[in-house]
């Protein structure tokens, strides 16, 4: 053993020509040139110095042999020094950890690339929260196998970002203590999830059923090989946050198929059945021919959802004779009516059901069906085990929404009591994610805000966004929660002798105003009536004539003034920074921005145009703070002018959640022009993230996901450095940088009016 020889023997005779390492020595110089050779015996060194010990030396030799071998030289020579940073931040067993879970992880990276970018994650990790490396390289092994390497470094760098900077934190998340580590785990398999798709599946469902109940969606468990199952209660519906296993390309007939199946008990389940004096594997029967039962009734009303159905029953008749195999092989033979089963029981059990057609209307049949069939099972000899039972095929649903477990008697036996209680913990958990649902936005509303009364002291969660990780190449679902705060209203006889103040530019917003009101005219073409004949219409109208068709009896042009057709959110950046003083004067930045949005706002309420000021700050993901000062549907008054003068600076810039929640307000306006108008003094940071840039590319990301919905979306900077942050975020044509803050009034309003002329 190694921990029985001098280091220096380990180096002179254990790599030259000890038999214990000689296998290792002779692939490490097939693979390593002279200079590499010179530079691991350099590396290895150096772990001896730091005091790395016999076992981490060890198995940093193992595992070296192994990489140069199956990896190549440079593989091999990254082992080292990333040990060594693990070491600095993190300690020595850390670093003995990672010398360790080497090897075994070789099983999961196919290549280089994947090696380098498991030890990245594993660096970065060290670096962020040297807490956590131990339990995630314990986890190394199984994180692997169900992640790979992008997916590992993937949940890596998300909970980083979720655990901020807070260790406590940090570590339960990936120690897997924290319940949102699953939800990371899901997001960082790469799949399709459930979110991407929510809105869609939600209106296929209305479509088919005219149900709307709350959905979830659940993560699951790393480590777990099964796939999780959809399930419901008169109230909501929780199905798996993402389909593993399961191909791209069918992600959403999954979904479909399991939303269609819930929304087939929904309409034709009976109230719950009872437990009470059933068998565990009765009670899995009953639930079977319940399913059936359901799905008969909504084809008889909608056919193709057989087509939709059907291909997921894949049992075979040669199937061997167990209580999963013969479930699964009546499930098929009671939808597809082509499906044929030699099987006695299995075609008992067909018989009765379809014998019972005229009485399907009845949920009372699944419960007599059921209980016949599990006596039959019984006298069988046939063994069920409730614990691993898993109701097949993929989209069916758990069945805990079909059973009261509230009359099950208090002594029942082993099999009895684990279904009951495989009921009560689902039922327990879908109860407690449904009182949380009902304290949240509703589905139709997903990252819209909701009306509610506001405490001026706490905020109220109005909406769940997602933000973009540059890093992963997507956004992270509902990641960020918007809080809205109230303002409070101060005397805003300071504000308005501040105002007055810029008595030339409130006289030149006068004029523009009167001329915005006015509207220039618009000529309106290729109509019935008019006040003269559209040159154009009327040419076409003859060629038409001659060519023997009907001309269109659209000839006639008009001129008319139109009304401004466009609403404005006006989004100001009161965080930490805008406490600062003005260059030169004993003013701050956000006494600046409230002049500024004074005079706007009087030029906007005067011009008639709908428009709403907010401002924003943040304190972490979780806590994206909103103030509304003005709301679309009220008046610019002195209670506005209140909330206006009473906003003070404080906190961080998480721009990107305050952008989307901006574009969800003015998103609901019925105007033709909609555009977010931010306001922002310096580069967006918060105390969760060191990394910068991840801030503006979410802010950019936002920005763009508003253009998509027809949303402009255009950036004031007030800081004179921030031309490239403010281009990336807003785009080249869609900023402007006023560095000399103390004409923010001054330019603010006019700018508007160019925006909107």
């Amino acid at each position: 053993m190694i921990n029985q020889t001098p280091f220096a023997d380990l180096v002179e005779s254990g790599l030259v020509g000890d038999p214990r390492n000689g296998s290792i020595w002779r692939s490490l110089r097939q693979v390593f040139n002279s200079h590499q050779l010179a530079e691991w015996r350099a590396d290895l060194a150096r772990l001896h110095a730091s005091g790395l010990g016999p076992a981490g030396l060890e198995a940093y030799i193992g595992a070296a042999g192994t990489l140069a071998e199956h990896r190549g030289p440079l593989a091999a020579l990254a082992l080292a020094p990333c040990i060594l940073d693990v070491e600095r931040h993190a300690g020595r067993a850390a670093a003995a950890a990672l010398s360790e879970a080497t090897s075994p992880a070789l099983r999961h990276l196919g290549n280089e690339r994947d090696f380098r970018d498991w030890l990245d994650a594993v660096a970065e990790l060290a670096a962020q929260g040297p807490e956590s490396v131990m339990p995630v390289l314990a986890r190394s092994d199984s994180l692997l196998a169900e992640l790979g390497a992008h997916g590992f470094r993937a949940w890596v760098l998300g909970g980083l970002r979720a655990g901020g900077s807070n260790p406590e934190r940090r570590l339960a998340l990936f120690s897997l203590s924290d319940p949102r580590a699953f939800d990371l785990f899901e997001q960082a398999t790469g799949d399709i999830g459930f979110t991407d798709l929510e809105r869609a599946l939600k209106a296929y469902l209305m479509a088919l059923f005219r149900q709307k109940p709350f959905i979830r969606a659940v993560a699951g468990t790393p480590g777990d090989s099964l796939q999780r199952r959809a399930g419901f209660d008169r109230r909501f519906v929780q199905v798996p946050a993402r389909m593993r296993g399961v191909a791209a390309t069918s992600v959403r007939r999954v979904y479909r198929a399991m939303l269609a199946h819930i929304g087939a008990h929904l309409v034709h389940s009976g109230p719950r059945f009872q437990i009470r004096g059933l068998k565990p594997m009765q009670v899995a029967l009953v639930s079977l021919i319940e399913d059936a039962r359901v799905e008969q009734l909504a084809m008889r009303e909608l056919p193709g959802l057989f087509r939709l159905w059907a291909p997921f029953h894949t049992a075979r008749a040669d199937g061997g004779v167990t209580a999963p195999s013969l479930f699964a092989r009546l499930s098929r033979a009671l939808i597809d009516p082509n499906y044929r089963d030699d099987d006695l029981w299995v075609t008992k059990g067909r018989q009765m059901f379809f014998a019972a057609r005229e009485a399907l209307a009845d949920p009372g049949i699944s419960r007599q069906i059921g209980n016949l069939l599990g006596n039959d099972l019984g006298q069988m000899r046939i063994q069920f085990n409730p614990r691993t039972y898993r109701v097949e095929p993929l989209y069916r649903d758990d069945n805990a929404g079909l059973w009261d477990i509230d009359d099950a008697p208090p002594q029942m036996s082993d099999e009895q009591d684990a279904i009951v209680e495989s009921v009560r913990i689902e039922r327990t958990q879908d109860l407690d994610d449904s009182r949380d649902l009902q304290r949240s936005t509703p589905d139709d509303d997903v990252g819209r805000a909701t009306a509610r009364e506001l405490r001026a002291d706490e905020g109220v969660p109005v909406g769940k966004y997602p933000e973009y990780d540059y890093l992963l190449g997507r956004e992270r679902p509902e990641w960020a929660t918007v809080v809205e705060y109230q303002p409070q209203p101060v005397d805003a006889t300071l504000l308005d002798r501040q105002v007055q103040s810029y008595g030339d530019i409130l006289n030149r917003l006068e004029n523009l105003v009167g001329a915005a009101r006015v509207s220039r005219p618009a000529r309106l073409r290729g109509r019935t009536e008019g006040d003269r004949l559209d040159l154009d219409a009327t040419i076409q109208a003859a060629i038409d004539r001659r060519a023997g068709l009907a001309p269109s009896p659209r000839v006639y042009e008009s001129t008319e003034r139109r009304n401004r057709d466009l609403s404005v959110l006006v989004l100001l950046d009161i965080s930490e920074s805008t406490k600062d003083f003005v260059k030169g004067s004993s003013t701050t930045i956000l006494t600046v921005e409230r002049i500024a949005t004074a005079l706007l706002s009087q030029a906007l309420s005067d011009l008639g145009d709908a428009f709403a000021v907010a401002a924003f700050c943040s304190n972490g993901r979780d806590d994206v703070r909103f103030y509304p000062v003005k709301d679309f549907d009220q008046r610019y008054d002195r209670h506005a002018r209140a909330r206006l003068a009473g906003l003070r600076g404080g906190l961080s810039t998480r721009i990107g959640g305050a952008i989307r929640h901006a574009g969800a307000l003015v998103g609901a306006q019925r105007t033709h022009r909609r555009l977010v108008l931010v306001v922002t003094d310096g580069e967006p940071s918060d105390i969760d993230v060191a990394d910068r840039r991840y801030f503006v590319e979410d802010a950019r990301k936002a920005v763009q996901s508003l253009a998509h919905n027809a949303i402009d979306v255009f950036g004031i900077g007030l800081d004179g450095g921030g031309t490239a942050y403010l281009a990336r975020m807003f785009g080249r044509r869609n900023f402007v940088v006023i560095d000399q803050i103390a004409r923010l009034p001054d330019k603010l309003p006019l700018l508007y009016m160019r925006l909107t002329s």
